[in-house]
């Protein structure tokens, strides 16, 4: 398998999670749309360590970072929603107004 074979499915993925973040009104969805650009980004990271570097585990340590990464991400923004829901019963993006006066 080519390296462009990989970089296409991680265009894909990082492509369809920007539109997510930007077309989705529910901020669920929006999380679930950022951790698909995190999965783009790691599928990028092992696919350029595997054809540049074969015997490195560099590619492989930053996918792990990353999983950390949009696992912590997962728990505060869902955190955040669930505190957001009980004030206002909701988690449409454009009900959100905390931080009008």
């Amino acid at each position: 398998m080519s390296i462009q074979l990989f970089l296409l499915v991680g265009v894909a993925l990082f492509s369809i999670g920007v539109y997510g973040v930007l077309a989705r009104r529910n901020i669920v969805g929006i999380l679930m749309s950022v951790e698909l650009m995190f999965n783009a980004a790691g599928i990028n990271f092992v696919a350029f360590n595997r054809y540049l570097h074969p015997d490195g585990v560099w590619g492989q340590g930053f996918v792990l970072f990353i999983i950390a990464l949009a696992a912590a991400e997962a728990v505060v923004g869902l955190a955040l929603v669930l505190t957001f829901y009980r004030g206002s019963k909701t988690v449409l993006v454009e009900k959100m107004n905390l931080l009008q006066g």
